[in-house]
């Protein structure tokens, strides 16, 4: 008997589709994101640091924690993916304890959280630090690199046009004695995701303060440090997975990331020991991370080396990469309307940065 055309076109399209759905069950996803906290400070006046401006209510400590908390929960997640992220970088966070405060609310408690975090000698006190599922990832090891810099590293010959004030308030503080710029150290951890070795830096670099030419520089010399780090993954393993991210004060476009990092915005440019980053495209069709003037910018950003683009799914590897803008996290009045919900004078916002994340993909045992 003869089966007509149209059922056995049929018949092929229903075959694919279920190849497809099936092939679809054996993937597993996880999500490993970055978000600047936006001055998570706690309660108490610290004499050691330039803390003042920054500290908490209880009341208002309370709801910049259950805001944040709101974000990390849904961050990455997905119809495919419905876990928050497995690993986690974090930036503008005053010490640990407000890391501990963070992960004891209950949508993250219930993902059991751990923290990783080194103090800094930034001049208000700000830090760096890792959140991971203690189900998912194990440590195996974990340190911060300095970075030092002194103002002889700025550009004391660039003239800036433009005059407004900067509303970042990282000063990029120089020490009167030895002209040193106290900024964030930048950490690495490497540990276990799921049996796999992985290694994840985040940093964040030095501001803007005093006009982006005079202080490209600084995160020049951040770069910089990120590559030393990088190199000496790479040099022990050339086939190291490495996520380097962090608010790098500077968009995917600029000097520090396109010439000293040497990142690739485009897949098939990326060579062994080459790094790739995601956030270029994105730029590209106007997503961003943070707005400024009614332009997009994208600083937090999550750089990936070549090894995570290869197409052997056997072990986790890049998927795809996003920004997570929910409406709740948006202003929707008044100057800033469309922009990042930021920390106001009355009341904490969820933070003036939007995450970033990306997506990693494996092949699932039967």
């Amino acid at each position: 008997m003869k089966i007509k055309p149209f059922f056995g076109a049929l018949a092929v399209f229903l075959l694919a589709v279920t190849s497809y759905a099936q092939e679809k069950k054996n993937y597993a996803i996880h999500t490993v994101a970055f978000y600047n906290l936006e001055n998570l400070f706690d309660t108490i006046n610290d004499p050691t640091k330039n803390d003042e401006d920054f500290i908490y209510t209880p009341a208002n400590y309370k709801e910049k924690l259950h805001k944040l908390e709101r974000v990390i929960s849904q961050l990455g997640t997905s119809a495919e993916q419905k876990n928050s992220p497995v690993v986690l970088g974090v930036a503008e966070v005053e010490n640990r304890k407000v890391l501990e405060d963070l992960c004891k609310q209950p949508l993250l408690a219930a993902k059991g959280y751990a923290v990783i975090h080194f103090d800094s000698p930034d001049q208000r006190g700000i830090d760096t630090g890792f959140l991971y599922q203690k189900s998912h990832f194990t440590p195996t090891s974990y340190k911060n690199y300095p970075l030092i810099v002194t103002e002889e590293n700025t550009d004391k010959k660039a003239k800036e046009k433009e005059k407004e004030k900067v509303e970042d308030t990282d000063d990029n503080v120089i020490d009167a004695k030895t002209k040193r710029i106290y900024t964030r150290d930048q950490i690495l951890m490497t540990g276990l995701l799921d049996g796999e070795e992985m290694h994840f830096i985040v940093s964040h670099w030095p501001s803007r303060r005093g006009g982006e030419k005079r202080s490209s520089p600084l995160r020049e010399a951040a770069a910089a440090l990120n590559k030393k780090i990088i190199d000496s993954l790479q040099k022990i393993n050339p086939n190291a997975k490495i996520f380097t991210m962090g608010d790098l004060n500077d968009g995917p476009f600029n000097k520090s990331i396109k010439q000293v990092l040497g990142a690739k915005g485009d897949e098939k440019e990326v060579q062994p020991l080459g790094l790739y980053n995601p956030a270029e495209k994105m730029l590209k069709k106007g997503i961003g991370t943070l707005a400024h003037r009614d332009a997009w910018d994208f600083f937090d950003q999550i750089i990936i080396s070549e090894p995570l683009l290869r197409k052997d799914y056997t072990s986790w590897r890049y998927w795809k990469a996003g920004v997570y803008n929910a409406p709740f996290m948006i202003q929707q009045t008044g100057q800033y309307k469309g922009y990042a919900l930021r920390n106001s004078s009355i009341a904490p916002g969820y933070s003036d940065h939007f995450p970033s994340y990306v997506y990693l993909i494996k092949e699932a045992k039967k």
